[in-house]
């Protein structure tokens, strides 16, 4: 097994963290020698780069289209067997949604590649390091009395556990009627975005009036801050997947990937209580990222 990473700033070598049996890699989408080195004897690659929650058009231009178009070259090259990647529930090339028409891009790119595939459109993802859920507990901490709701928080999302993801993954390795396909998956329930707020208040310990925004006004007050403070929870990408509804048939997981999803807030539970999200504020605001 091996794992591509981004090098560390710096001089530094990366950190490796990772179990004895993974070889790490470190090295940039747009280093095609070694990523074509990383790629050597390899037959599955599961393609996981993202500038998603980066919050600028660059950025997502940068990594996830021409990122992947430098990938499927390398691959190609390498003459992998299969590449298995994740893309966003409602993503299409001609969508009026930033994150979600290069999500279709991405998936166009793969698909016309000449590599055996296997497209997995995920729900909102949660999890300990999640930039999402998480994100709305540090932004709950941004303000002592209130928390700006985009409209009515009426729209449907589908989180899904990042560990229920991994399950999936590898399961999906040994499942041959997932090559050449395009999945839709989430978790066990759908939760609207204002369930998910309340939600995180309840389990989190912070209680905030919520004040519903329209929409464009929100957008516009979140352009605002990202112009004094280096990064903001809150991208636009972020206020994307809240458009309209992002769901995938329940079961779906099981029935595709053999994995039966853990409940929101039960996972939430875990690892959410006590957590000094004021803190997670303000280093997230100041750091740096590659």
């Amino acid at each position: 097994m091996r794992a591509y990473v981004l090098p560390a700033r710096g001089a530094r070598p990366p950190r490796l963290d990772w179990p004895l049996e993974v070889e790490v890699v470190a090295g940039r989408l747009d280093d095609a020698q070694t990523l074509y080195r990383a790629m050597q004897g390899v037959h599955t690659v599961i393609h996981l780069a993202s500038a998603q929650w980066w919050g600028t058009r660059r950025d997502l231009q940068r990594v996830d289209i021409e990122g992947t178009q430098h990938l499927i070259v390398a691959a190609r090259s390498a003459r992998i067997g299969r590449l298995i990647t994740l893309s966003q529930l409602g993503a299409e090339p001609s969508s009026a949604y930033e994150l979600l028409r290069v999500k279709g891009q991405v998936e166009t790119l793969v698909r016309n590649s000449g590599i055996a595939y296997t497209i997995m459109r995920c729900g909102v993802l949660f999890g300990p390091e999640d930039r999402f859920v998480n994100g709305i507990a540090m932004l709950l901490r941004s303000n002592p009395l209130f928390f700006f709701q985009p409209g009515k928080g009426e729209s449907l999302l589908h989180p899904l556990y990042v560990g229920d993801l991994v399950s999936a993954l590898v399961n999906s390795l040994e499942r041959i009627d997932l090559v050449d396909a395009t999945i839709e998956i989430g978790g066990a329930e759908y939760v609207s975005y204002n369930e998910m707020i309340r939600t995180v208040m309840r389990v989190s310990g912070t209680q905030r009036v919520i004040v519903p925004v329209p929409p464009y006004l929100l957008r516009t007050l979140n352009r605002m801050v990202t112009q004094v403070v280096r990064r903001w929870p809150m991208t636009p990408q972020w206020l994307d997947l809240l458009a309209s509804n992002r769901t995938a048939k329940l079961g779906n997981l099981y029935d595709y990937c053999g994995v039966r999803p853990v409940r929101f807030e039960d996972t939430l539970l875990t690892y959410m209580p006590g957590r000094r999200y004021r803190r997670e504020l303000l280093r997230f605001m100041w750091r740096r990222q590659h």
